[in-house]
């Protein structure tokens, strides 16, 4: 995701004039390091292509290759620092690749991004410039010490127009493109295993007692007339595997998308999921309207689970969910003052399942929680309207 506040514009720096200023200095001084930052960019760019290319025939060569182009994008980082404080050049930084669970996920991502091959080819071309740059000024300190300024002023908008043209994100529409694809990919295998999971627990549940209840009615059946009161056991016993079916449905039907959510909104769905938490929760909801339905539900079952996971992680005795609108995003914080400790990456608690769900929708999820605690996490969702209800005759 990309920063939230975008650099200042270009600060247009001032005419060139004959006299010496801040700004021809600082200029002299870049273009007197271009040509250490080049070779060094240079031998970068070569090496890591040649040995990742090189050796791509065997195991390691892709993986050299994806860990080169990653810190290509650290040297271009350290590139666009320089132009900004000695050029006055305020390119954006491009967004962080998304986060890739796996080797073969992160390896494709790497391979793929555009930002790492074009911090490459910056370096490949940086060194002849370099070299140049690096000789004309040198030149001109000694024999050309009048002009300098103007000098120094043509050869930096070059390197201004280099940065701006290799290093900045240009191409952020199509790796927006590239990322929409991949969430795409997150969302179907998680209806996917939703799907399973919910037959999974009509197998194992209602279905279960519905055969059950089917054998012990046909037995029933056929101590009807030979022993009535056996019968009578029977179909006593059957209505209770018919309410206990019943309530199995209803958890599953909950599960999927609870009757409370639909009719009444998140405020009153998010006080009854907050009752069955071990600790007391304190719910704020304040929202103009309500969101679309799947945000709405989203929402909802984010805020479900990270109240799950304080219930069996947390050790909290008090927790908190607050849900508000910001603008063009759905903001939903839940804090608790229990041991910390909480991670993206493991633990069992499911936030990195989470992560990616909201990463799917162009939503954003954090979580701050220190050891010893509070734990506090906050998620973002993109805002869209509900769609006006439509009504039939």
């Amino acid at each position: 995701m990309s920063d939230l506040t975008a650099p200042d514009a270009d600060a247009p720096p001032p005419p060139a004039r004959l006299a010496y200023g801040r700004h021809t200095w600082k200029e002299v001084a870049h273009l007197l390091a271009d040509l250490p930052c080049a070779l060094a960019g240079f031998v970068y760019a070569v090496v890591t292509i040649a040995l990742g290319v090189g050796l791509a025939v065997t195991v390691i060569g892709l993986p050299l290759l994806a860990l080169g182009l990653a810190g290509a994008r650290g040297m271009a980082r350290s590139e666009r620092a320089r132009a900004r404080g000695l050029l006055g050049v305020r390119v954006e930084e491009p967004s962080r690749l998304p986060r890739r669970h796996g080797f073969f996920p992160w390896l494709w991502a790497q391979l793929k991004d555009p930002v790492a091959w074009r911090s490459q080819l910056y370096g490949f071309v940086r060194l002849p410039w370099g070299i140049v740059t690096f000789t004309v000024t040198v030149v001109s300190l000694f024999v050309l010490w009048p002009v300098l300024p103007f000098i120094a002023r043509g050869l930096t908008n070059v390197d201004r127009a280099m940065v701006r043209g290799l290093l900045s994100p240009s191409d952020e529409l199509e790796r927006r493109i590239a990322e929409l694809e991949s969430d795409r990919g997150v969302v179907v295998d998680t209806a996917a295993a939703d799907l399973r999971r919910i037959e999974r627990d009509l197998h194992d549940g209602a279905q279960a007692r519905l055969v059950a209840l089917a054998m012990g009615l046909g037995l029933a059946k056929e101590k009807l007339l030979d022993d009535p009161d056996a019968a009578a056991a029977m179909v006593d016993e059957a209505h209770g595997e018919v309410k206990l079916a019943l309530q199995e449905l209803r958890d599953l039907a909950r599960g999927i998308h609870p009757a409370v959510l639909t009719d009444r909104g998140l405020d009153a769905a998010l006080s009854a999921v907050s009752a069955r938490c071990t600790v007391p929760v304190k719910v704020g909801v304040d929202l103009p309207a309500r969101p679309a339905e799947a945000i709405e539900g989203i929402a909802y079952f984010t805020v479900s689970e990270l109240l799950q996971n304080v219930s069996k992680h947390s050790r909290a005795r008090s927790a908190s969910v607050e849900v508000w609108r910001a603008e063009d995003r759905l903001m939903l914080q839940v804090r608790d003052d229990g041991v910390g400790g909480a991670r993206l990456d493991g633990g069992g608690t499911g936030m990195a399942g989470l992560a990616e769900r909201l990463g799917a929708v162009d939503g954003v999820f954090v979580v701050d929680s220190p050891e010893g605690g509070p734990t506090v996490v906050t998620a973002e969702l993109p805002w869209r309207d509900r769609a006006p209800a439509t009504g039939g005759r």
